[in-house]
């Protein structure tokens, strides 16, 4: 019979076995002889006396000790007689390569050990899905070219050690991705990822809406973006960062999110959008300085400054569904929103239906509320004419741009579009100081700045022979058209489940959780 010992301690007695060595609460375990693992409240803390020799990580809290958050911690596990843990470690500001640490476990550790990375996984993903399917789609001219790269030198590491399942698929032409999401077998998959800009997710969605089973892929499948594009809103607005990495980092921890998208139609057709649909000076900004690419960002600023000077109006008749009207109200619903609880699944339109059987019964996208544009004016809309309209902006997420946080009181699923408006014949200086404070956070409370929250709106565009009307950033035809929101129809991954990685605008007394 084997006598254990502890390290040929002489204080033992040898007659009477010892367990196996335990922290007394049960989080920490002993690894080797002069290291320890501990699950602390938000990180793993590593106690190693070799680090005073070897000094393996260069962020230790001290010469014996390193904190690795639960956050970047991608996988676990007990492999022969050795404790692997993968996790993304930061190299630079905004990046992180996978990283490794292993200790040897002695046989009788082994039932402690398993139940303790199971506690560790558990910390480490949260609400968050482990293992995740992935389809991802490469637009290999996106990033002028570097999408492929960024993608096997950032992404596919990350993916790797957090044990994702992926396909990997490059789009050929404009559109391509509509083709592969429409075909795309909805159980095969958990999330479908774009190395892009802002337009393959755009593409994606609509392809997803033209199954026909939509409304069950659109909730089974969550679409996200790796940025790897000149425009990488969507990254910004649910990772809070453009880094190709970091954002791989956040799909293996994100949470499903149910996202609203809006119906776009024109004539008999009909576009699903998710990020913006603009009128006005931003379109034209975006939309007519194609040419001026080679100025990166400063051609928005350019081209803004441009029209702003020029005073350009684009007369149209409007007609809205009000739901939030002034801007103390729309901050006391972001305010509630933040600090809302519930179920991410309980924020889908309550006309779903409510399991998978239904969704498989139920064809294509939901019903229109309000009809198309070509049918008469819902009734609860209100109508006018805007012919001295400076700027139609309407926001389904917060940033634009990384420092264009045009619409800070958006929600992922409140059953709302945002709508920014200002007048084209304000004075040039306003107008600037309006556009200029949108980079310094105060764009809301500009007194130029008209903003208030809807459920659909009807543009007719008039005394213009053509113009530009953009929706996600691509161009549509200058006629009329008109949007309704669709509640959760979509889904995405987000850091928290239930707001955007943006500044909001957070009333007093309200403490954001």
């Amino acid at each position: 019979m084997d006598i254990p010992s502890i390290d040929g301690d002489p204080f033992v007695d040898p007659v009477h076995p010892v367990p196996p060595r335990r922290s007394v609460e049960g989080s920490t375990l002993i690894v080797g002889r002069t290291a320890s693992l501990t699950l602390a409240t938000d990180s793993l803390i590593v106690l190693d006396e070799g680090f005073a020799q070897t000094r393996r990580w260069s962020c230790c809290e001290s010469k014996t000790t390193q904190a690795i958050p639960f956050y970047t911690i991608l996988w676990a596990e007990l492999s022969g007689f050795e404790i692997l843990i993968k996790y993304a470690r930061p190299t630079a500001k905004n990046v992180v390569r996978v990283s490794t640490i292993n200790y040897p476990v002695e046989k009788p550790e082994h039932p402690h050990t398993v139940a303790w990375v199971d506690t560790l996984l558990d910390r480490a993903y949260g609400e968050a899905q482990r293992r995740k399917r992935i389809k991802i789609l490469i637009n290999p001219f996106g990033g002028k070219g570097k999408a492929q790269k960024w993608y096997l030198r950032d992404i596919e590491p990350i993916f790797a050690a957090a044990k994702c399942e992926v396909d990997v698929q490059k789009t050929q032409y404009r559109g391509h991705s509509i083709e592969i999401a429409e075909n795309l077998d909805v159980d095969a998959f958990d999330v479908i990822a774009a190395c892009s800009g802002d337009g393959l997710p755009h593409e994606v969605f609509n392809g997803l809406g033209k199954k026909r089973d939509a409304r069950r892929a659109l909730k089974k499948l969550a679409v996200v973006q790796l940025p790897c594009g000149s425009g990488n809103a969507m990254s910004w607005n649910l990772n809070g960062t453009d880094s190709p990495s970091m954002a791989a980092l956040c799909v293996v921890k994100g949470i499903r999110t149910p996202l609203d998208l809006i119906s776009i139609t024109q004539g008999d057709r009909r576009t699903l959008s998710f990020l913006s649909q603009a009128v006005g000076i931003v379109a034209e900004t975006d939309l007519g300085t194609e040419h001026l690419r080679w100025l990166g960002s400063a051609r928005f600023t350019y081209g803004i400054l441009v029209r702003l000077l020029r005073k350009t109006i684009y007369p149209c008749d409007v007609a809205l569904k009000v739901e939030v009207a002034s801007k103390p109200e729309v901050r006391e619903h972001y305010g509630r929103a933040l600090n809302d609880r519930s179920l991410p699944e309980q924020h889908r339109d309550s006309g779903d239906p409510p399991d998978a059987d239904n969704h498989r019964r139920e064809p294509g996208l939901p019903p229109l509320r309000y009809g198309t544009v070509q049918n008469d004016l819902p009734q609860g809309w209100i109508s006018f004419p805007y012919d001295k309209l400076g700027n139609f902006y309407s926001g389904n997420m917060a940033f634009m741009a990384p420092d264009a946080n045009f619409f800070p009181a958006t929600l992922p699923n409140d059953g709302c579009m945002d709508l920014a408006t200002v007048d084209g014949d304000i004075s040039r200086t306003a107008a600037i100081r309006s556009f200029l404070a949108v980079e310094n956070g105060k764009f809301f409370d500009m007194p130029h700045v008209k903003y208030c929250k809807i459920s659909g709106y009807r543009i007719v565009p008039k005394n213009q022979k053509d113009g530009y009307i953009s929706i996600d950033g691509e161009r549509m035809p200058f006629e009329p058209f008109q949007a309704e929101v669709h509640r959760g129809l979509g889904t995405v991954l987000s850091k928290t489940g239930h707001v955007y990685e943006a500044p909001g605008v957070v009333p007093k007394g309200i403490v954001s959780a």
